[in-house]
């Protein structure tokens, strides 16, 4: 090409980046994730083959270490590895990859690059390395997601792309459960593939600590080791645990390779080192760090800890100062992480040497304690030409003079934050916990808890609207967070992070006014395509059949509406309880149920079922669609009204699907109106059980009918609903079969239990009821 000519190119793009015109997409072949800003489709193809080389300037070692590694992709999917060229490209040369850099004046800023590909040559340029780097992550996305023969061909493009934010990233926890280096340079091409360029590396907490530290070594040799593991979930009763001892660390060599490994991908390695809390694998290494001096141990369980480090103990902060220096010695980034969430102030506030930092200080209570904790920590960092960033209590008791936060806990520490003119990293659990369930519960692998779809993912905002112009520009981006409680494998880490990683890279890289999901989904079918040849184990549970039923308020009918999260498949569906295969009933569009039916429901592509269908109940009994009467109001909390005991819809494990009625310590007594007096032989009502968050199954049901709505007659009463004393996280209906008998009013009464049981740690603390769909029969 023309130098002039390329020149040219390089501007026009650069005007369009800067005047926002926006290309349209037309041709399908092309997929790439995150979505360029500017895209357009042109005549032709580029095909190569085993004669195609690459070439980059001379002398520029950097800019061969792209070509390389791009080369190597290429071989992977064509079979054929290009020669990398370090010399001036022939002006008229064809068949050639070349990749330069400009320093024409454009907007591509550090990380943003232009493509071009015609039927001659491919030309990717950028101001800096990095957009070259993410520019070949385009150019890889444009080779066939299988592997093949060259040549192949590589339809004609011209993109003009770069980022909206400035942090892209993804986390990891390594301290629950441990992984091998191998591993975490893996997770880091995953972050590389996806355009991210922040990886967030979580080395210390309660169940482990995972860094060497040379002038601490019992860091390591205690505190990177713990007996035992719980086994399953936390709330499962009774807890029990594996005593295998579990551990591992990185040492000083390996943190440097993999900090290096990350840099030659342009990707910052930003380290985790908790404090005040979060402590007790230090504090089983170093018990004089503590308030009580110990003993401690390395915890095997997960949770919240009230031992932390003392705050009024001079030995903490010479002992942190330590660790710090080494890990900045480690770390090149210019953040260094240090915590600051979940640490209680139970032990500080009984410490005396505690309040006695508190009243030298002239602070006035334990909260601005902790602040002070952080502010001495980061004026420490700062000397050192570094900067900290830090969970949103750190908001708590006085931000320190030069924090960044990152928001958890929802949005609103971050809004915080940027209001106060402090940087942010938006990670809410609400969207970004990639520890979160993504699809149903009871087909999903055990996780903590919550629910982040690939499409909720996806609908993320990192800036939220309550700012103004100013303040949003304190909003550096976002990152997914990883915490590895119940996941204990390298396979299990892809199935949580895969494909929500692609949904984020999305809203991290592509204007909010270019984002399209039904697009996206779309394109995604390369990628899984991709993943699949990879051999990724991703999950599947985009492809999960979401079945929503609307009852109808004037007809006892309901309209049953399915969905999925993933483009490209047909969806089969049963409504006896048998499992749907391609010769089932197939899903056109919404239809109506007027009679009970247990629903499945899966996606089949190519005749086969991706991924578990699917179960609805529809409930449709006497009671259904009929007036509730309650003798006292329900719980705010659990408030959906009368309406969804009544709907024929089940709720799930997850008591905010809002289908759960619920009381605080009260009881349930509703009385249901028939509307005439008929025949029944059945009544059952449903309850939910989850003792880890205080809701238990009633202690007793009592049921009763009548005529006219004023005499009752008990009919059943259940002492004992569930007589097994199972503690399981459960959903039980409570039935009555009775001697056939004529009534109108039907009473369900549920006792609650009242207070939780001194067995449980919630001892003596108010218990909740919860209830869903009462039926007649």
């Amino acid at each position: 090409m023309n130098p002039n000519r390329f020149l040219t190119l390089l501007l026009s793009l650069a005007l369009l980046l800067s005047t926002g015109y926006v290309f349209a997409q037309k041709q399908a072949a092309i997929s790439i994730i995150p979505k360029p800003q500017h895209l357009t489709p042109k005549q032709g193809q580029f095909m190569l083959g085993a004669d195609t080389k690459i070439y980059v300037p001379a002398k520029n070692g950097e800019l061969k270490s792209i070509a390389d590694k791009l080369a190597e992709s290429i071989a992977s999917a064509t079979g054929v590895q290009p020669q990398v060229v370090q010399k001036k490209t022939p002006a008229r040369a064809k068949n050639i990859i070349q990749l330069t850099l400009t320093s024409t004046p454009d907007t591509l800023g550090k990380e943003g690059y232009t493509l071009e590909v015609t039927p001659d040559r491919i030309t990717l340029a950028a101001n800096q390395p990095n957009g070259l780097f993410l520019g070949a992550q385009s150019i890889k996305q444009l080779l066939p997601t299988q592997q093949g023969k060259a040549p192949v061909a590589i339809p004609a493009v011209r993109i003009a792309d770069k980022p909206r934010f400035e942090w892209r990233g993804m986390h990891l926890d390594v301290t629950r459960h441990f992984f091998p280096v191998e591993f975490v340079k893996q997770y880091i091409d995953y972050l590389a593939m996806h355009k991210m360029n922040t990886f967030h590396w979580h080395l210390t907490d309660d169940q482990g600590w995972r860094i060497e530290i040379k002038k601490h070594p019992k860091l390591t040799e205690v505190g990177a080791w713990r007996d035992s593991t719980l086994i399953g979930h936390y709330w499962d009763l009774p807890q029990t645990y594996d005593n295998t001892r579990h551990g591992g660390y990185y040492t000083q060599e390996q943190i440097k390779d993999v900090v290096k490994y990350a840099q030659e991908r342009y990707i910052t390695v930003v380290p985790e080192i908790e404090m005040p809390g979060h402590a007790l694998a230090a504090l089983a290494a170093y018990p004089e760090l503590s308030c009580t001096g110990g003993p401690h141990h390395v915890e095997s369980k997960w949770g919240i800890f009230k031992d932390v480090f003392c705050a009024g103990n001079e030995q903490t902060f010479t002992f942190l100062e330590d660790v710090l220096t080494e890990v900045m010695a480690l770390f090149p980034s210019k953040y260094i992480h240090l915590g600051g969430d979940e640490s209680p102030k139970d032990r500080w506030k009984v410490c005396k040497k505690c309040q006695q930092r508190i009243a030298d200080e002239g602070l006035q209570d334990e909260h601005e304690l902790q602040s002070y904790f952080v502010q001495r920590m980061e004026k420490f960092v700062n000397a050192n030409g570094r900067q900290i960033i830090g969970w949103d209590e750190i908001l708590e008791g006085g931000l320190a003079p030069n924090a960044t936060v990152m928001s958890w806990r929802g949005t609103k520490g971050g809004i915080a934050a940027a209001k106060q003119k402090h940087y942010v990293v938006m990670t809410p659990g609400t969207h970004l916990y990639f520890d979160h369930y993504q699809g149903d519960r009871d087909l999903e692998p055990t996780t903590i808890h919550g629910y982040s779809t690939l499409s909720k993912v996806y609908s993320f905002e990192p800036t939220p609207a309550e700012l103004s112009k100013e303040e949003q520009q304190y909003i550096l981006g976002a990152q997914a967070n990883l915490w590895t409680e119940y996941i204990a494998t390298e396979d299990h880490v892809e199935y949580m992070a895969m494909p929500r990683m692609a949904a984020l890279s999305e809203v991290l890289w592509t204007q909010a006014s270019q984002k399209n999901w039904d697009d996206f989904k779309q394109r995604m079918q390369q990628q899984y395509q991709r993943y699949d040849a990879m051999g990724i184990n991703y999950a599947r549970s985009a492809y999960q059949v979401r079945q929503q039923l609307q009852l109808s308020p004037n007809r006892n009918i309901a309209k049953v509406t399915f969905d999925t999260d993933a483009a490209g498949a047909d969806i089969y569906y049963t409504l006896d309880g048998s499992e749907p295969t391609a010769k089932s009933r197939k899903y056109s569009s919404p239809f109506e149920l007027d009679k009970a039916a247990v629903i499945k429901a899966g996606s089949f592509v190519d005749g086969k079922l991706v991924g578990k269908a699917s179960t609805r109940v529809f409930d449709a009994s006497k009671a259904l669609n009929k007036k509730v009467k309650l003798a006292t109001e329900p719980h705010a909390s659990f408030s959906p009204g009368t309406a969804i005991l009544v709907n024929g819809l089940h709720g799930t494990t997850d008591h905010y699907d809002g289908q759960w009625l619920g009381y605080l310590s009260n009881d349930l007594e509703a009385v249901i109106d028939l509307q005439q007096v008929q025949p029944i032989s059945k009544i059952s009502s449903s309850y939910f059980q989850h003792i880890g968050y205080r809701v238990f199954l009633p202690a007793q049901v009592e049921y009763a009918v009548s005529e006219d709505g004023k005499h009752f007659k008990t009919v059943k009463v259940i002492d004992k609903p569930n007589p097994d004393g199972d503690e399981t996280i459960t959903r039980k209906a409570v039935v009555a079969e009775i001697p056939q008998t004529k009534a109108r009013y039907v009473k369900v009464t549920a006792r609650n239990v009242g207070v939780s049981p001194a067995q449980y740690p919630s001892a003596g603390q108010k218990t909740w009821l919860l209830v869903d769909e009462l039926s007649v029969e």
